[in-house]
């Protein structure tokens, strides 16, 4: 965590890195989203599940700067979206739920492309992307064509581009889609294991039950509300279910479809 004394690592914890206040959108008629509140700290990785139509996708749309809510106060490292976007948004790293690189450029061009719509200075770039690339597992991938990578490995590039300008919250919009089990498991692993050595807050957006149980915290969202904040046990044992699906499929009514 770049050289914080634990003093400082402590103090960073106590204030939310990511703080969602009483959030209200309405698209018409339709109130996507209905009073949302909860906050991520420093180095949690907390679980955003919820079935179709439960706002997931609106609340990422509001915390990427792509619309602003109606009502209601998003503040990243303490910048309110609203009255101070620019600096609430440079604290920011997103993976979004379709993919978004050149597949007809290399893995440093995609990245260098993205470094510069940063400002970051192209030889800062590229020790950001040999670092990155490398704590990855992907430093012999960096003249491939991203065509030429597999899926997982596509994502673990969106990744290495999110975290390129060191932002303090990851946004993770279901991440793992059209990945098979295999590299589904690898890039919850890698993100778990992230936010401990870092330090950084993850939000992670899923309808899959299965990525929840090593989460710090799980958000259930539904119908745009929030159904639920706790532990993956804690919600077990409250719904009275013995597993996560079981408990997320009695407060959601069963239906746990993508959105």
């Amino acid at each position: 965590m770049k050289g914080w004394s634990a003093v400082n690592e402590r103090a960073d914890r106590s204030c939310p890195a990511l703080l969602i206040d009483n959030v209200v959108k309405s698209y018409g008629r339709v109130r996507a989203l209905d009073g949302v509140s909860f906050d991520v700290r420093p180095g949690e990785f907390i679980a955003l599940l919820g079935p179709n139509g439960a706002g997931k996708s609106t609340l990422f749309q509001l915390l990427s700067g792509l619309f602003v809510p109606d009502s209601g106060r998003i503040e990243v490292m303490s910048h309110d979206m609203s009255l101070d976007p620019v600096p609430a948004l440079a604290q920011l790293g997103i993976v979004f739920q379709q993919p978004t690189l050149d597949l007809e450029l290399t893995v440093t061009a995609n990245l260098m492309f993205h470094a510069g719509l940063h400002g970051l200075p192209p030889a800062t770039a590229q020790k950001h992307i040999d670092d990155e690339l490398a704590r990855l597992g992907l430093k012999d991938r960096a003249a491939d064509k991203a065509s030429k990578l597999s899926g997982g490995n596509r994502r673990r590039v969106e990744l290495v581009r999110a975290l390129m300008h060191e932002p303090r919250v990851l946004l993770m919009d279901e991440p793992t889609v059209g990945l098979d089990p295999a590299s589904r498991g690898d890039l919850l692993k890698l993100l778990l294991g992230m936010r401990a050595q870092r330090g950084i807050a993850v939000l992670w957006a899923t309808h899959l039950c299965d990525e929840v149980p090593d989460a710090d915290r799980v958000i259930v969202l539904h119908r745009g509300k929030v159904l639920a904040d706790t532990t993956p046990a804690q919600l077990i044992a409250s719904a009275g279910a013995s597993t996560i699906e079981q408990a997320f499929l009695a407060m959601t009514g069963g239906n746990h479809e993508r959105d």
